[in-house]
C-alpha cells in the first residue's frame, strides 16, 4: 500500500472523505485515479459508482463482480540511482511546450490542476513533456506523453531517467510509476530501463 500512497500523494484529488466505509474522492475532472472510492472498512452493501481494487482485496473484487473491470494497471518502480541520467528541464510551472504536448496527448487544464495540487516539476524535453513529485523517499512520475512524430527516439527514456535525476535531489530513493497492463511499448521501456512490477490495481465501475 506504500506504493499507492505515494500515488495519491503525487497525483492528489481536490478533495477526499469518508462516508462509512468508503474514502470518496473529488477528482475535479482529473481522471479515474482521483475519483475512485477506496474501501477502509467492512463492506455494508452500498457501494459507490467507481471503485478502485488494491492488492489482496479479493473478495470486494468479488463482490463487485456485476461492475466492469476498467484500466488493469501496474506500478513499477526502481532506485532512482538505476535510472540516473541526464539531467532534464524541471520546472514549474510548466512550460508552453510542455502544456502544449500534454493538450495535444489529452491531458488538459483539470489534469494540469492535479499536478499544481501536488507541487512537482513539470519535465519538458523537445518534443516530450512528463510531471514528477515526492512522497517521503518516493517520487513518482506521471503524466508521461511524447509527440507522435518524435515517437521512437529515446524521449520517453530521457524523461524516465530526468526524473530520476530530480527525484534523487530532493531526496527520494526510489522512483515510481503507473502504466496500464495493455501498454506493451511503455512496460517494455521500462523493464529495459531496470524497473520492476511492485504492485497492481484495477478500478470496478457501474455501468
Amino acid at each position: 500500500m506504500r506504493l499507492l500512497a505515494a500515488m495519491e500523494a503525487t497525483w492528489p484529488p481536490a478533495r477526499r472523505w469518508r462516508e462509512g466505509p468508503w474514502t470518496l474522492r473529488d477528482g475535479a475532472g482529473g481522471g479515474k485515479r482521483v475519483s475512485a472510492a477506496t474501501l477502509d472498512g467492512d463492506v455494508d452493501g452500498s457501494f459507490p459508482a467507481l471503485v478502485m481494487i488494491r492488492p489482496d482485496e479479493e473478495a470486494l473484487d468479488a463482490a463487485l463482480a456485476a461492475y466492469a473491470i476498467v484500466d488493469p494497471t501496474l506500478i513499477y518502480t526502481a532506485p532512482v540511482a538505476v535510472l540516473t541520467g541526464a539531467a532534464v528541464e524541471a520546472a514549474w510551472p510548466p512550460s508552453p511546450e510542455a502544456l502544449a504536448i500534454w493538450a495535444a496527448g489529452g491531458i488538459g487544464p483539470a489534469r494540469v490542476a492535479v499536478m499544481e495540487r501536488a507541487r512537482g516539476a513539470a519535465l519538458t524535453v523537445p518534443g516530450g513533456a512528463a510531471f514528477v513529485a515526492v512522497d517521503g523517499d518516493i517520487a513518482m512520475i506521471h503524466a508521461v506523453e511524447v509527440a507522435p512524430d518524435a515517437r521512437r527516439q529515446g524521449l520517453g527514456l530521457r524523461l524516465l531517467q530526468g526524473a530520476a535525476e530530480w527525484a534523487g535531489r530532493q531526496g527520494a530513493r526510489d522512483l515510481a510509476l503507473a502504466v496500464t497492463r495493455a501498454n506493451q511499448p511503455a512496460r517494455t521501456l521500462y523493464e529495459k530501463a531496470g524497473m520492476v512490477q511492485a504492485s497492481h490495481y484495477h478500478y470496478r465501475e457501474r455501468g
